[in-house]
């Protein structure tokens, strides 16, 4: 069925003329299949887009051809069957009324990066970069999709971006974590690895997760209030924002008629956006809107996600938060529970803001999250910088992300992802006994200092004191004690925004993650 479009030809405001005429709806695909996509392989592929309601349209990919019609929203998708990994370049052909060819597709490894600004840190801004950037030409194989930046208030159907390369004159743009993530994996599995990264700055957690969700969940009550105000009083601020405009205009227009100098920046409210307007990046679902959500339902094999700075202060709530946001995803995803793992907070700080334990609490809510189903965490504690929020080791962050998906996802068993755990921690003498166990059944913990740093313990008066730890039970557990706290009934390790680490695994010198045996709120 042909669309009609109406436009009026005016005459100096004396009259116009109005025609219809019927114009043709191209076949349009979503904006992920572009030249250079990766598609995700040993699941079926889902391809959709938009056309002409009851157009024919059909997809031909690696020699196999689907077909359908679009339906009465002029909407249409089919699912190309699961295919092997293929390095080869391949073409996809969509054809409605129009033809559209995609060129140099590969088939291999998809995931989701998401996430805030250490997610969306680019190789350029990190170390060895200068090593990165020109070594990348020879991995073609790795690819990244940026999502042009959205919010909005609705859901969007689509998006706008285009899947590019590795190599010089890309990678630097590339999400470092991502890069180095993908270029890790695809090194062992040797097959093409596409990452889609959807991050943005100072991004909360909550614009990150679906209406429904947010509305529906008591978790975010406190967010729908905001919301619902900013979204009430918008035009008023809009309105004042909108004559505060006109004025500077008027006024750079008067002082450039008087030859006089003009330096008043314009009015706005910078990259925050205006309060409670379509473009408010802290408007709960604001990036799901624009970013997630025309994604949907891309086939992926898992999500990596880095966030929680912009959410410092709230790990009460974030520890609810973040396990809705990934039951939401997996079910809007529709591909059963999708590995998801995340970097959890690395160091930062000088340990006197917030009483310098803020980040620590976070790091807890993230850890918490593991209760779900298919999850996994890197401890990056190791890798921070105490002036630095964006610290630049990128490559060993997205190396260890890839050591979780790699021994969890892909069965690299060989493969060791973290450091022992805690197993128990029980008083002994005037300290505490920490005991460790392996996940992987082998290695052990080790220390290069001695004593080692990084312990605290806290009597009935609740006030931590620096402590020392010896190691112990070949190298499986760790004696702590303290000549300020005779008698403790607390111990904590790494427990600051940025502490001093003393435990490591032995083989590989992951950092063994943060813990303690109380459960104050300080």
């Amino acid at each position: 069925m042909a669309r009609r479009n109406l436009f009026c030809l005016g005459i100096f405001g004396l009259g116009a003329a109005c025609f219809g005429a019927p114009v043709r709806a191209d076949v349009v695909p979503a904006y992920l299949f572009s030249d250079n996509a990766v598609l995700q392989r040993g699941k079926p592929i889902p391809v959709w887009g938009t056309a002409d309601v009851g157009e024919k349209v059909s997809v031909t990919f690696a020699g196999r051809t689907v077909a359908t019609t679009a339906n009465a929203k002029g909407e249409w998708r089919v699912d190309l069957p699961a295919l092997p990994a293929n390095a080869t370049p391949a073409a996809m052909v969509i054809k409605g009324r129009n033809t559209l060819t995609r060129t140099n597709i590969l088939v291999g490894e998809v995931w989701l990066a998401s996430g805030q600004s250490n997610m969306e840190q680019r190789v350029r801004e990190t170390f060895d970069s200068a090593l990165d950037i020109p070594g990348s030409k020879r991995f073609p194989m790795i690819r990244e999709l940026r999502p042009d930046k959205k919010t909005s208030y609705t859901p969007l159907p689509t998006g706008s971006g285009a899947w590019k390369v590795a190599g010089p004159d890309t990678t630097g743009e590339f999400s470092a974590i991502g890069y180095h993530y993908a270029l890790t994996i695809y090194k062992v599995l040797n097959v093409p690895v596409g990452i889609i990264n959807t991050s943005q700055g100072a991004s909360r957690i909550q614009t990150w997760i679906d209406s429904p969700t947010i509305n529906s969940n008591p978790t975010f009550a406190g967010d729908v209030k905001e919301r619902d105000s900013k979204l009430a009083e918008y035009p008023a601020v809009k309105a004042k924002l909108d004559a505060d405009v006109a004025k500077w205009e008027s006024d750079k227009a008067a002082a450039g008629a008087a030859k006089t100098p003009f330096t008043t920046p314009r009015p706005d409210y910078g990259w925050r956006g205006t309060p409670g307007g379509p473009d408010d990046m802290f408007l709960p679902s604001s990036f799901y809107n624009g970013m997630i959500h025309p994604l949907l339902p891309y086939a992926l094999r898992g999500v990596i996600w880095y966030q929680g700075e912009g959410n410092t202060g709230q790990h009460v709530g974030y520890a609810k938060a973040f396990p809705a946001l990934i039951t939401s995803w997996r079910t809007l995803l529709g591909q059963g529970d999708l590995p998801f793992y995340w970097v959890q907070l690395s160091s930062y700080g000088d340990n006197k803001w917030n009483g310098g334990v803020m980040w620590a609490f976070m790091r807890e809510a993230q850890t918490k999250t593991l209760s779900l189903p298919n999850t996994g965490q890197a401890i990056s504690m190791d890798l921070g910088h105490s002036g630095n929020i964006h610290p630049q080791r990128k490559q060993e962050v997205g190396r260890r992300l890839a050591r979780v998906a790699l021994a969890r996802t892909y069965g690299q068993k060989d493969i060791i992802d973290t450091a022992p755990l805690v197993e128990r921690i029980e008083r002994e003498g005037t300290g505490y006994r920490v005991r460790f166990k392996s996940p992987h059944g082998r290695n052990t913990i080790t220390s290069f200092s001695d004593p080692v740093p990084g312990f605290e313990l806290a009597g009935e008066d609740r006030v931590f004191k620096p402590a020392i730890g010896v190691i112990g039970d070949n190298n499986t557990s760790v004696l702590v004690t303290s000549a300020e706290v005779p008698n403790p009934v607390a111990v904590r390790y790494a427990w600051r925004d940025f502490p001093v680490l003393g435990l490591f695994h032995h083989g590989e010198g992951l950092p063994v993650e943060q813990f303690r045996s109380d459960d104050w709120e300080r």
